[in-house]
């Protein structure tokens, strides 16, 4: 029988417990059983129905960083019709604001419309576009891989395919972004991006010209949002460090015009600026393996670049898309800027900066200019010492008071107190750096200390030197802290370092990039578009510079010299 505690309750002996044991797990697993139905259940029927509230969808985690898009269309309007309008109702669709025809139409103006929605907020109606094609055939017809597919049909040659389940845009290849993109050398550097296949199929509105250099494409992204992480320059284990200048490469949108071309003969007469420009500095990335290059400014040639990216994206996707990709930094010139409709500097900066490999930054807020910004660059191995500081400064577009200063703008008290103020703050954690700590700096418009034929000079002066009216004398903040050598470009048939010194005292050397693109002029007697390079040797405290031709003997080291030793400035031997 069963015993008894003092309080006269049974206790249970060892087979009670037993029983008790085996009721409870059975139970727990029954309610499992249930509990698992039920989720399963409700889970099927949110993703047919949406049964669970906002407030719980809104804390599940989404797949995607930002919007997936579940519609895309083409709306065209008239330029002669008044009543005609290129805008979809605001509420439901997102334009992006990129004329298809460049504004080149003559009646007609055309954007593409999205539709985009966070992940949460899908509904059992909505379809996220898995795949985007262009052409005139249906893609199930012609396209591998996609006889199981049902394609939607848009204007322009749009084919769409779009989801049949809600959580299909958990999946990577769910359509995440849409842009646009022009010209027949249409390049994408940024990760996740494609663009797909042919040219949207536009009524033909334009000249024969104009319709092949403005052709518009679509691009699109799948999946997450890439986050790009700025590279961390560093010494060579070597001790060395090869710094390529790009100047004044005035790409455009599509093929762009040569101008100035040498020889006149070459190719049978035939030139296409930016294919001949990029192949140019493709085959000197490959001879020289820089490992940093500056984009000293006029990338953009501003009249033939109605959309700035496009003409961003071939310099970026040369220097990114290479067995070692290339960090780069990248300044204003006056051109960059003042194409028609254009970009903002603020809003090219932020182009560049998205972009991988890129070192740029738009600087201080409360200084004039956007781009006043430095790169330091590492002592070799895990060092987290600065062994050359890179200072990069806007030199701006056109005077602002062509009466008293005409030409261009200078280096304004701002910008000077900033690098004045930077320089200094660097310069006790420069002391750190065991060896000769280095500083160099690049700005586009030339100084006016370049005009003096009294000063040492290396190289060609074969035209006016095009600097500001008014001397702000950021030469002499450049040598009080002590930068040694200053690149620039903007004079495009300049190529030469000038000695600037006092009192026969060696004191910063500035020197010319040379024009390095087909879109920009190089007249003045054959002049050979041409790069400059300066090459580091910490082990030396040393630079050394010299110049590559695109034309003629293009193996050789134009003009090389020391200008930098034992960390001073050196007269040229010659």
């Amino acid at each position: 029988m069963a015993r008894s505690d003092t309080m006269g309750q049974p206790v249970a002996g060892p087979c009670n417990y037993l029983q008790i044991g085996r009721g409870s797990i059975a139970g727990a697993a029954q309610l499992a059983a249930v509990g698992a139905f039920i989720l399963v259940s409700v889970l099927f029927l949110d993703n047919q129905y949406r049964v669970l509230p906002s407030a719980i969808h809104n804390h599940l985690p989404a797949h995607h960083d930002g919007l997936v898009i579940t519609d895309i269309t083409v709306k065209t309007c008239s330029k002669l019709n008044p009543f005609s309008t290129c805008k979809l109702d605001p509420d439901t669709w997102h334009r992006i604001d990129k004329d298809l025809y460049l504004g080149q139409g003559w009646t007609s103006s055309a954007y593409l419309h999205v539709k985009r929605q966070k992940e949460e907020d899908l509904g059992p109606e909505d379809h996220v576009i898995l795949d985007v094609r262009v052409g005139r055939l249906d893609p199930s017809t012609s396209a591998k891989n996609a006889g199981n597919q049902k394609w939607e049909p848009r204007p322009a040659g749009l084919w769409l395919v779009r989801s049949s389940k809600r959580h299909e845009s958990d999946s990577d290849s769910a359509i995440t972004a849409v842009d646009v993109l022009f010209g027949p050398d249409a390049v994408e550097p940024r990760p996740g991006w494609r663009i797909r296949d042919t040219p949207l199929l536009l009524e033909s509105d334009q000249t024969s010209e104009s319709t092949s250099a403005f052709e518009a494409h679509i691009t699109v992204r799948s999946g997450a949002l890439h986050r790009v992480e700025k590279p961390i320059p560093r010494i060579r284990k070597d001790g060395r460090f090869k710094i390529m200048q790009l100047a004044d490469l005035h790409l455009s949108t599509g093929f762009g015009a040569c101008r100035d071309a040498e020889p006149a003969g070459h190719n049978g007469g035939r030139c296409e600026a930016d294919p001949r420009t990029l192949n140019f500095v493709e085959r000197l990335l490959d001879d020289e393996q820089p490992d940093l290059v500056v984009l000293s400014g006029d990338q953009v040639n501003g009249d033939t670049a109605p959309d700035v990216p496009s003409a961003i994206y071939k310099i970026a996707s040369l220097l990114t898309k290479r067995p070692h990709p290339i960090p780069w930094a990248a300044i204003f010139g006056n051109h960059d800027d003042e194409g028609k409709p254009g970009l903002s500097r603020a809003s090219q900066m932020d182009v560049m900066r998205s972009l991988p490999y890129s070192l740029a930054e738009p600087g201080p807020d409360n200084v004039d200019g956007v781009g006043n910004y430095y790169v330091e660059v590492l002592a070799p191995g895990q060092s987290q010492h600065s062994a050359l500081t890179l200072y990069m400064l806007d030199s701006h577009g056109y005077s602002p008071d062509e009466r008293q200063f005409r030409g261009y703008d200078w280096i304004k008290d701002s910008q000077i107190k900033w690098f004045k103020d930077t320089a200094a703050s660097l310069k006790r954690a420069h002391a750190k750096y065991t060896k000769i700590h280095l500083a160099l700096a690049f700005i586009h418009i030339p100084l006016p200390e370049l005009r003096d034929p009294g000063n040492p000079v290396v190289g060609s002066w074969r035209e006016t030197v095009t600097a500001p009216g008014f001397n702000s004398g950021f030469k002499d903040a450049l040598v009080d802290a002590r930068v040694l050598a200053l690149g620039c470009g903007h004079d495009h048939v300049n190529d030469y370092c000038m000695l600037q010194q006092r009192e026969q005292h060696p004191e910063l050397w500035m020197c010319y990039g040379g024009g390095a693109g087909f879109g920009g002029y190089a007249g003045y007697g054959g002049y050979h578009r041409r790069v400059r390079v300066f090459e580091v040797d910490t082990n030396e405290a040393s630079v050394r510079t010299w110049k590559r031709l695109e034309y003629g003997d293009t193996a050789a080291r134009v003009d090389e010299q020391v200008i930098i030793t034992g960390g001073h400035v050196v007269a040229p031997d010659r």
